[in-house]
This record gives C-alpha cells, structure tokens and sequence, in this order.
C-alpha cells in the first residue's frame, strides 16, 4: 500500500522549493539538506492548494520558483529580476538625503586679526 503524499516547502538562496514525498527524510535529501531544515523552522508542510496541485502533478520532483514571489512553482525556475527585498528598499527610501558640502564662512580681516592674537 502507497502511502499518502504531503507536500513540503521551504526557501534556499534565489529560490522558493516544494516537493510531493510521504515523509519530512526525503524532502530534505532531495533539497540537499545537511540538517534537518523542518527542526530549524526553515521548511514546513503546507496545505496551499496551488502548491499542491503543483507537487501532486509531478511527486518526488523538487519544484522552484524565485524567493518571495508569488508565481507558480516549476522544474525549472527562472532567477528573480529584482533580488532587493521590499523591506531593503522600504529602509532605503527613508535614510535621509545626504546634506549638500558646505562652504567654509568667510571671514573679515578684522576678525582674522583678532582670532591671531
């Protein structure tokens, strides 16, 4: 008897990964995990349905799509056009503007006479 697939994700470097396996060890030998990704908190088991349907088309194939995207999970994923995060840019946009180089004051000759006493 077969048993029943879950589906599991997780997000490494560029990419978003999901994969159809029966149990949390094979997932993480098909990520190329050296640790176990689930006891981190880095991968989960996940109940989207477009995720799912994604994995349960294709079991046992590791699916890709950019980090943090919201597009569909593939075999092969194209690399994510923007790699700034919104929180990056969000922090970004507040620095304040660097000041304009100020001159030095001009200063009378009388007060340079008096500043050489």
């Amino acid at each position: 008897m077969a048993r029943k697939l879950k589906t599991f994700r997780t997000s490494l470097g560029f990419y978003d990964l999901a994969i159809a396996a029966p149990s949390m060890k094979a997932p993480l030998e098909a990520w190329g995990a050296d640790s176990n990704l689930f006891h981190q908190g880095v991968a989960k088991e996940t109940d989207d349905p477009d995720v799912v349907a994604a994995t349960m088309s294709k079991p046992g194939v590791v699916l890709t799509r950019p980090a943090g995207s919201s597009g569909r999970f593939a075999e092969h994923s194209d690399l994510p056009i923007n790699l700034e995060s919104g929180e990056n840019r969000i922090q970004r946009e507040k620095r304040r503007p660097k000041p304009a180089k100020r001159t030095a004051p001009k200063i009378s000759e009388r007060e340079e006479r008096w500043t050489a006493r």
